[in-house]
């Protein structure tokens, strides 16, 4: 299928889904009374899936109608109270979790075996000594290559329990024997903190993907490393941040703020106001601390970023955040599958609501990107809409408004060139990913033996490796104007082999270094 020209982040409406503000998981027992005690309204429904589960002509998988009815119904409250079924619903959690159990690997099927593309850092397979590359021929003497293994049954295989044994045997090129590993299954990390290095002697830099469970504690980890390193600067890069536990933001902000600052309150339908302040000494009080932000940055993300804003502490540098001001809490279904319906709003510490209307409905509401793409606002803060009725002001007196998304102090214009935002989509759909594997699999044993520091210095994207990549597309119905952006399609296309043999943190390293944000940054701290 041929991809149209687009400037709507499609992922992005799933991705908010994965990083709606979670306030508590809320269990209901199935007792007679409360919530669930009989009421017309709950048998018309109950009558009616009866009605068609005995009485019509045709098989109807009455489960498929439930499913419809409860998505009917969530639609049309808000664009956040969702609806996740029982078999996506594990995944979820695991994502927010920040673990899972199994052996750690991610790979892809290829060429009718599964290839491993790297070793997750700290995860069972990672300590046993599996590379990327290497091909999983059999788990437990059952063979794994073929074709003849689903998704499904290789996610059994190689999930478990934790502290059981599954025996690998592996193909590794240069090596004519297949090597034994005995992987017993464990945690196997998912981390949120993707990136913590130094920018320059005195600043650090940590990038977030989402706020999990772990995301605290991964980010205590990251900051202490780099104050070892001399960093008395830190910028937190919160882009493309959907969101997730209000908890974990809510202890990251704390992590910059003194006791007793006020991080945020939550008001529920019948007024009751919680407030959330800063407690104990911080890891990062008295450094100085600056925040990125765009577009696709909502819930959590604009919960830290508010927070700091409104106490006056640091600087929020980039574009308007999402717009994302309601609280979801997660509530089971008694099948497996739960939904996620919201319970309050939030509201930073100066008092300002920062949920963006929604009531011209939810296609609407996460098509945004295009109103502001066409506005103009993504390429000058001028552009900005504000009502004078939302303004608040900070203690020290910064002028801030409510009614849609955190709007930073220092603006950076986004680059809307056509082939910079497909160049964006390309990489979320993962092909450069795929294309790049191809090209670290004609020499593995040559690009394994390099360290990030040879990598950075040897390793060169000549423009027919760009020009392949454009055929490789091509191929896949994707058309790409790449010709033109030689140097740019050179960096991210180098990223990506540095993110497959190195890490998250080579990928940001690499991609960083023409960052329009972190170049402004640079240009306040000279």
């Amino acid at each position: 299928m041929k991809i149209k020209k687009k400037y709507t982040p499609l992922l992005f409406a799933i991705g908010i889904v994965l990083g709606i503000m979670l306030g508590s998981k809320l269990n209901f027992g199935q007792a007679d009374g409360g919530l669930f005690s009989s009421n017309a309204k709950k048998e018309k429904l109950n009558r009616l899936i009866d009605y068609i589960d005995y009485e019509y002509v045709d098989a109807v998988d009455t489960d498929s109608i439930v499913d419809v009815t409860v998505n009917g119904i969530l639609d049309n409250l808000d664009p956040h109270s969702v609806y996740i079924p029982k078999d996506e619903l594990q995944d979820i959690e695991e994502s927010m979790k920040g673990d899972f159990v199994g052996i750690g690997i991610s790979f892809y099927p290829y060429k009718d075996s599964i290839a491993v593309i790297q070793a997750i850092e700290g995860g069972p397979s990672h300590r046993a000594g599996i590379k990327g590359g290497d091909r999983i021929v059999y788990a437990d003497n059952i063979p794994l290559f073929g074709g003849s293994i689903s998704d499904d049954s290789l996610s059994s295989i190689l999930k478990g329990k934790i502290n059981t044994p599954v025996t690998l045997k592996v193909k590794r090129d240069g090596v004519d024997d297949l090597i034994t590993f005995d992987v017993k299954r464990g945690r196997v990390p998912l981390s949120s903190v993707v990136a913590a290095y130094m920018l320059t002697d005195k600043m650090g830099y940590v990038k977030i993907n989402r706020f999990a469970e772990s995301t605290h504690d991964e980010f205590i980890i990251a900051v202490k490393k780099l104050q070892r390193l001399g960093a008395t600067q830190l910028t937190l890069d919160l882009r493309d941040n959907p969101g997730g536990y209000i908890s974990s933001a809510e202890k990251i902000a704390d992590e910059f703020l003194e006791e007793d600052k006020l991080i945020l309150f939550t008001k529920n339908k019948t007024g009751k106001i919680n407030k959330t302040y800063a407690e104990d000494d911080g890891i990062f009080e008295d450094g100085e601390v600056f925040i990125l932000i765009n577009e696709n940055s909502a819930s959590a993300s604009e919960i830290v970023a508010g927070a700091l804003q409104d106490n006056d502490k640091g600087l929020i540098v980039g574009r308007r955040s999402f717009g994302k001001g309601l609280v979801q809490r997660e509530m089971a279904l008694g099948d497996g599958s739960a939904v996620r319906l919201t319970i309050a709003r939030y509201y930073t510490p100066t008092g300002r609501s920062i949920q963006k209307s929604y009531e011209n409905g939810n296609d609407a509401y996460f098509q945004d990107y295009k109103n502001r793409y066409e506005n103009g606002e993504l390429r000058s803060i001028d552009s900005i809409k504000v009502a004078d009725s939302l303004m608040f002001k900070t203690p020290l007196g910064k002028i801030v408004y409510g009614g849609g998304g955190i709007i930073p102090d220092i603006f950076v214009p986004k680059n809307t060139d056509y082939e910079i935002e497909h160049l964006n989509y390309v990489l979320r759909q993962g092909l450069m990913s795929r294309f790049v594997f191809d090209v670290l699999e004609k020499d593995r044993p040559y690009y394994n033996k390099l360290t990030e520091e040879q990598f950075k210095n040897e390793v060169v994207v000549t423009d027919k490796i760009v020009l392949d990549f454009i055929s490789f597309a091509q191929y896949r119905q994707i058309n790409l104007r790449a010709r033109a952006y030689m140097a740019e399609y050179k960096r991210y296309l180098k990223a990506t082999m540095a993110q497959q043999l190195f890490g998250n943190t080579a990928f940001e390293r690499m991609v960083n270094e023409d960052d329009a944000m972190l170049n402004k940054i640079r240009e306040i701290t000279n």
